[in-house]
C-alpha cells in the first residue's frame, strides 16, 4: 500500500479510537494502536505526535516498546468486557452469548499475561 492509503487508514482508525474513548463499550485504545501502526507506515510525523500526546501517548509507547499494559488499563478493559458480555447475554440469550463471552474471556486472560507498564 502506498503512504496515502496508510495515512487514510490511520486517520480512519484514529477517529474510531476517539469514538471508542467516548463510548464505553467500544474498544478505543485498540483502534488507536491500529492508527499508530498505519501512521508509522504512511505518515511517521503523525505517529510521533500520537506517541508524544500527554494522555494516550505513554500507553501507546509502552505497548510499542515493551508490549506492556498498565494495571489500570487492564482493570478498565476487564470491567468494560464484563459489562459488554452482560449486555450481550441479556440481549441475545445465553446459548448464543457463549460465543462472544468465550472470546471476551480469552482476550481478558491474554491481556492479564502481558507485561505491566
Amino acid at each position: 500500500m502506498n503512504s496515502r492509503l496508510w495515512t487514510l487508514a490511520g486517520a480512519f482508525f484514529f477517529c474510531l479510537g476517539w469514538i471508542g474513548i467516548v463510548l464505553p463499550l467500544m474498544p478505543g485504545f485498540v483502534f488507536l494502536l491500529v492508527a499508530l501502526f498505519c501512521f508509522l507506515r504512511g505518515h511517521p510525523e503523525w505517529a510521533e505526535r500520537m506517541q508524544n500526546h500527554k494522555v494516550y501517548g505513554p500507553p501507546l509507547r509502552d505497548w510499542r516498546e515493551r508490549r506492556a499494559i498498565s494495571r489500570k488499563a487492564k482493570k478498565s478493559a476487564v470491567v468494560a468486557m464484563t459489562l459488554a458480555g452482560t449486555i450481550t447475554a441479556a440481549t441475545v440469550g445465553f446459548p448464543i452469548a457463549l460465543i462472544p463471552l468465550t472470546c471476551l474471556a480469552a482476550v481478558a486472560a491474554w491481556m492479564w499475561t502481558r507485561t505491566e507498564a
